[in-house]
């Protein structure tokens, strides 16, 4: 079940709540639905205890970045009732964070991406198929 912050918790049981994998799953295809580049999912269960997964992501430009970014949250808000807990790097664009708790969403630049490697440095943990993400 997820940890996720709700927006509405007291209506919660009208929403089926996703598992952390489900919604690793729907945020990737949401990211996808707005042409994201290179969306990898990894497991982080094995090295950390702060999330579950990670969802990378990588927008063309920063205005595909914000936009992608902007469908994932009005998306899981509308879909979901789920808020991330903080969220940092809108205002930038190269690099935004989203902390849903049980997933934390990466939408890099292409030259962000590039930079910080974030596959190369949690390169052991296991990938999970982006194919079967939910639509």
């Amino acid at each position: 079940m997820s940890r996720g912050y709700t927006a509405d918790s007291h209506r919660q049981g009208r929403v089926q709540t996703l598992t952390s994998l489900e919604q690793a799953r729907r945020i990737a295809a949401l990211a996808l639905e707005k042409l994201a580049d290179d969306v990898v999912i990894l497991d982080m269960r094995p090295e950390c205890s702060f999330t579950d997964y990670f969802v990378i992501a990588t927008g063309r430009n920063q205005r595909q970045t914000a936009s992608i970014w902007d469908e994932v949250h009005t998306r899981l808000k509308q879909e979901q009732r789920l808020l991330p807990q903080s969220i940092d790097g809108t205002r930038e664009g190269a690099w935004i964070v989203a902390d849903y708790l049980d997933v934390v969403l990466h939408v890099f630049t292409p030259e962000a991406r590039a930079y910080y490697r974030l596959e190369e440095l949690w390169g052991d943990v296991p990938a999970v198929d982006v194919d079967a993400a939910a639509v």
